[in-house]
């Protein structure tokens, strides 16, 4: 591919970014909206009630949906993510006895791992997805069997590789590389293979969003990927992302949830969307708070200046008509000095996001969010340590 031909095809992946971005926004909300209404409704049906197996039915798709939104941000850079030092050799040899389950009998899965591997800095969930939409990609190229080698190394990329393979930077990175010996593909479906739900299999057999997802958080990651193949000569998917002298990062310990908070706090509820103010009020006086309700920043501010009462948190929604998320909390912050501020939103670019990473000590709700999630995250919030004001989002957009 030409140095011209690499432009174009940045370009328009950027711009499909966006507009994926915008579709994952409007569908969490009404997600959200699908979701909660159904948690409402079964805490209030008793077990053995005939109609809890339809709402459950309803809230499985919709969490199916909400997978669907959670790539499309994945591939526009949109996410948040949650990166620490890992050693990707780790993340490769955890996943094997799954991979090998997944990619059944006819195919020969072969790790190849360099032994002195440096360290990345990534989100460990998202590597994962990375390795396990490669290796299903892999799988279905080769329905009669075949080869898989995932491949880790240390590289270095000089000027001349950065100058051959645009836009990227030398420097000092790690390889990961998943290797098959497929089908292969021509330079038309090459062009294309990052493209959201652009795929070659049946209809029905696939999203079109395994190779997007990877690519999005690839990127995201400061990475870069690179395609080799030809028709009958199987694919080699290169992965490079930045080298780091740091230590491995421990892995936070997995505690049994807490049961269920409940409070008697004022909540300032400022969101747009008429369908998640109403269910997102509803769901916060389920467990004990008093909700004040405004559709925008104006209508709000004007609702804590007649208030005249203590207000302990601000929940609001980041994207709104006139006036932000970060906007609201200051002016709000004004009147009611130490009020709490909860974030949410259904996307997160550059308004509460810096490249996917959120500010240390900003609180942030994604949607969709189930009615358990927001409570605990309410409480959470509120219980934090006095004078620990939580921070404005990362960046206005």
């Amino acid at each position: 591919m030409t140095r011209a031909e690499q432009v174009r095809l940045a370009q328009r992946m950027e711009t499909i970014g966006r507009l994926s971005s915008g579709l994952a926004h409007d569908f969490n909300n009404l997600l959200t909206a699908i979701l909660g209404q159904c948690d409402l409704l079964l805490r209030r049906l008793p077990e053995g009630e005939p109609a809890r197996k339809g709402i459950e039915e309803i809230r499985t798709a919709g969490e199916r949906a909400a997978g669907l939104t959670r790539q499309l941000l994945a591939y526009s850079r949109r996410q948040v993510l949650k990166p620490r030092v890992i050693d990707l050799n780790a993340s490769v040899t955890s996943m094997v006895p799954m991979l090998r389950r997944l990619i059944g009998e006819t195919i020969d899965l072969n790790p190849t791992l360099q032994t002195d591997l440096g360290r990345v800095e990534a989100d460990p969930s998202q590597v994962e997805q990375i390795i396990m939409n490669l290796v299903v990609n892999a799988r279905d190229s080769m329905p009669h069997g075949g080869r898989v080698v995932v491949e880790t190394s240390n590289a270095d990329l000089d000027e001349t590789f950065a100058k051959r393979h645009v836009p990227t930077r030398p420097g000092s990175y790690v390889m990961l590389a998943v290797s098959d010996t497929g089908t292969g593909m021509n330079k038309a479906t090459l062009a294309r293979i990052f493209e959201p739900f652009f795929t070659t299999k049946q209809l029905g057999k696939g999203t079109g969003l395994g190779l997007a997802t990877v690519y999005g958080i690839v990127k995201q990651s400061d990475g870069y990927i690179w395609v080799y193949s030809e028709p009958g000569m199987g694919s080699t998917f290169k992965i490079y992302l930045p080298r780091v002298d740091a230590e491995v990062s421990l892995e936070d310990a997995r505690e049994t949830p807490p049961p269920l908070p409940s409070g008697s706090e004022t909540v300032l509820l400022v969101e747009d969307d008429r369908t998640v103010r109403m269910l997102a009020g509803e769901m916060l006086r389920m467990n004990g708070y008093t909700v004040l309700q405004a559709r925008d920043g104006r209508e709000a501010l004007d609702l804590v200046r007649r208030h005249g009462q203590p207000i302990h948190l601000l929940l609001t929604d980041v994207v709104m008509p006139e006036m932000s998320g970060r906007q609201l909390a200051t002016g709000v912050a004004d009147i009611q000095p130490g009020i709490r501020v909860l974030y949410m939103s259904g996307y997160t670019d550059g308004v509460i996001a810096h490249h996917g990473v959120l500010d240390a000590g900003v609180a942030y709700l994604q949607k969709p969010f189930t009615a358990d999630f927001l409570a605990r995250k309410v409480r959470e919030v509120l219980d934090a340590r006095a004078g620990c004001r939580p921070a404005g989002p990362a960046k206005e957009g």
